[in-house]
């Protein structure tokens, strides 16, 4: 049983019995019961007044990482600045805290993260994606004149990259404290871009009202490109129905009932296309589909109508 799942030997459980365990349920997908043993045992070491720097640091950032999973950003913001106090130019709270910050639309802070992360090791591949995502975003937002909207950009002394750069180069089950931390980059970095899909989503929902078809369209291929999700392909097949596109809309529909075999839109929608390629059959296929999930949908018994009459 992991310490802190009830028992007398939660009691006793040391700082170092909590983080592991903590580590443990992070790595299976429980990031609120992981974030709640890391502050037990930061409690621990602060009660017992022999708390490290380093130690405190390491599961500020492993809380923060739980926060920015269960999308809770700007607790993660202010866990990574924590971290950061206690120990300057650490590589993980600062790849969290850039994460989180882009996931908050606050573009040119993450930018800053993302570049700070860099000087203190610049072969972190998350920082670079980062600094190209956050370079189009402020470019989009505040036009080529953007790097002169920017907060300064701390520099990294030699003594910080050295020290950080060390744990990193070490092989994967290497003991340092930050090698200890989960591994929370790629995660935040999937916040991140799971945040920038919805808002490209968004974007494209904005044109779509406009009337703006095929712009929309890009929006949401760049949305699905970093989250694949069904609603961004029923709206996309909306608009290649529009544009008279009805291969690329049943395509998508298709895409979207692989995500949600019952989804009425790309029912209807690939329906819609179907008929329009004259595929009279799976259209009918469709609409029928469709009606077991919602036997009134009255646009769907209009279609029906039409394509029994075809």
């Amino acid at each position: 049983r992991l310490p802190g799942r009830g028992g007398s030997g939660a009691m006793a459980a040391s700082p170092g019995a909590l983080r592991r365990a903590g580590n443990e349920e992070f790595r299976r997908g429980q990031y609120g019961p992981a974030a709640e043993l890391y502050s037990r045992a930061l409690a621990q070491l602060e009660a017992a007044g022999d708390a490290t720097a380093e130690e405190r640091s390491v599961l500020l950032a492993n809380r923060a990482a739980c926060h920015l999973k269960d999308g809770a950003c700007s607790l993660c913001v202010a866990d990574c600045s924590s971290a950061l106090e206690l120990v300057p130019f650490g590589i993980k709270p600062l790849l969290r805290r850039a994460a989180a910050y882009e996931a908050l639309e606050r573009y040119s802070l993450a930018y800053v993260d993302y570049k700070t992360a860099l000087q203190v090791d610049c072969s972190v591949q998350a920082a670079h994606d980062g600094v190209n995502r956050m370079t189009k975003a402020l470019l989009e937002k505040d036009g080529v004149n953007w790097r002169q909207k920017l907060p300064p950009i701390p520099t990294v002394p030699v003594s910080a990259q050295t020290r950080w750069s060390i744990p990193c180069a070490q092989a994967p089950g290497a003991n340092s404290p930050p090698a200890t931390a989960p591994q929370g980059e790629r995660g935040g970095n999937t916040a991140a871009s799971t945040e920038r899909a919805r808002m490209l989503k968004e974007e494209g929902n904005e044109l779509v009202k406009k009337g703006n078809h095929k712009k929309a369209v890009e929006k949401y291929s760049e949305s699905l490109k970093l989250n694949k999700e069904c609603a961004t392909y029923t709206n996309r097949a909306l608009c290649y129905l529009t544009l008279k596109q009805y291969k690329e809309a049943a395509q998508d529909c298709t895409e979207a009932l692989k995500l949600d075999p019952k989804n009425v839109k790309a029912f209807y929608r690939r329906a819609q296309a179907l008929k329009e390629l004259k595929d009279y059959k799976s259209s009918i296929a469709d609409i029928k589909s469709l009606l077991k999930t919602e036997p009134k949908n009255t646009a769907a018994l209009r279609l029906l109508q039409e394509l029994n009459r075809a």
